[in-house]
């Protein structure tokens, strides 16, 4: 009796430190899976993402050339240091003379005419300093600072696009894992069936190709699970994707579908706030306002330019004795003939003008299509709603009776497993109908400009 008490004891003491690491197992699964809101995907994305990324770096590059245009109109200041070593008699006569070294010998005719060697370090500071240039500078650094304003157009268009991307992976995400849930139940449902089936056979109550026909839906509805079991895995990795994430750790989705009706505002209103919102025409407006001004830089090209120069420099033979001198002086330049350089320039300039109020108009009326799209859509999508809710309560309702009817005999099994389809399709249709409008909110917010950091 004393040995079955210590057994007893023992097996219980292993039970409870099984069941205690089980619990802290399962603790730590729980802790593992993270909760991943519609906004937090949205930050994430816009954190992550290599298209932001490449956008904020874009903007980086443009801002350094309104620098690199402003360094035009300052003095460019050069520090030289130039190594000459020649028996050349004018150049060599010319460096003693630099080198402040001339002596009475060397005018002897033999030494000028076969002077020896002579080395020369030459240590200067030149200034080059375009005072005018017809313009062209200050055009070009107006150009710097509107590409820059259309680079960071472009990279707020590319953050927009970027919600967007993430809004519909995780639309995506939620209408497979909504659709995987619906397959189980109804799987769970359609085994019960087949259990029923199973039973009525074997009791004499039905034929057996009824409950072979359960086992075959059986059969198809576990092939559908498992491929809406991928679905949300594929949906789970597309959405990783956009969130700039190589490897996706386990989370739950917590925004849900929204049912919310769309927006009542009329349709001209809404082309309106596009056109006066979207950063990608803005941007191509600034483009517009790029290339006049590169019209206006070809023309520049016939005026004449005037540049200030000057040189200082010290020349030494062995870095001992050493002469300094100095140059300053202006130069003008006036091109007379360009062989049609510059009026080729003023033609392709204004030819690439014209391609971008092309591109623009393009833009315009895409934009137009889009919103048009989206909003139609959205209408569309938020009447099927209504329809399939009403479609629901009807298969359930006409699943209700049936199922009564078959367990009284008075039905097939195809006439349940017809019912148990019929609200399977009318609960995908409502999950798909939400899954659209979702989405075409969403494109109509993407195609009027105003989807944001903060949407929802």
């Amino acid at each position: 009796m004393k040995f079955f008490f210590i057994k007893t004891s023992l097996f219980c003491l292993i039970f409870a430190l099984l069941l205690h690491f089980v619990f802290i197992f399962a603790s730590e699964a729980e802790e593992g899976k993270s909760c991943l809101s519609l906004s937090d995907a949205v930050k994430r994305a816009l954190e992550n993402n290599p298209k932001t990324k490449a956008a904020l770096f874009q903007a980086e590059a443009s801002r350094s050339r309104i620098t690199q245009a402003r360094s035009g109109l300052l003095p460019q200041i050069y520090l030289n240091e130039t190594f000459n070593r020649t028996t050349n008699p004018m150049w060599a006569f010319g460096t003693k003379l630099n080198q402040g070294n001339i002596a009475r010998s060397d005018f002897d005719p033999a030494g000028l005419n076969n002077p020896d060697d002579i080395n020369n370090f030459i240590t200067s500071v030149t200034i080059d300093w375009t005072v005018f240039d017809g313009g062209q500078t200050w055009i070009g650094l107006k150009q710097a600072k509107l590409e820059n304003e259309a680079a960071f157009l472009m990279m707020e268009r590319t953050r927009e696009e970027v919600i967007g991307q993430a809004a519909t992976a995780y639309f995506g995400l939620i209408l497979a894992e909504e659709h995987l849930d619906l397959i189980r139940q109804i799987l769970d449902a359609a085994r019960a069936h087949s259990n029923m089936a199973k039973s009525r056979f074997e009791n004499g109550l039905t034929v057996k190709s009824d409950f072979l026909r359960a086992q075959v839906r059986v059969s198809e509805l576990e092939q559908e699970l498992f491929s809406a079991e991928s679905n949300v895995l594929i949906a789970k990795a597309m959405l990783c994707s956009v969130m700039g994430l190589s490897q996706c750790n386990s989370f739950e989705t917590t925004t849900r579908l929204d049912e919310e009706a769309g927006t009542e505002e009329q349709i001209d209103k809404l082309v309106e706030t596009a056109l006066a919102n979207r950063k990608d025409l803005r941007q191509l407006l600034f483009q517009e306002y790029m290339a006049e001004e590169e019209v206006s830089k070809s023309l520049a090209g016939h005026l004449p330019s005037l540049h200030l120069i000057g040189n200082y420099e010290v020349n030494s033979e062995a870095f001992s004795d050493t002469a300094d001198n100095y140059m300053v002086g202006a130069i003008m330049r006036f091109n007379l003939y360009s062989g049609q350089r510059i009026s080729g320039k003023t033609m392709e300039a204004r030819a690439l003008l014209e391609k971008i109020r092309a591109i623009k108009h393009e833009l315009e009326l895409g934009i137009n299509v889009q919103i048009r799209q989206a909003y139609y859509q959205a209408k569309s999508s938020w009447k099927r709603i209504q329809v399939a809710r009403e479609s629901i309560l009807q298969a359930e309702e006409n699943l209700r009776i049936i199922r009564k009817r078959y367990e009284n005999g008075l039905l097939t099994i195809v006439n349940l497993m017809d019912a148990e389809s019929a609200l399977k399709q009318s609960r995908t249709n409502h999950l798909k109908s939400l899954h659209d409008y979702n989405i075409s909110t969403t494109q109509l917010q993407l195609a009027t400009g105003t989807i944001n950091d903060s949407w929802q």
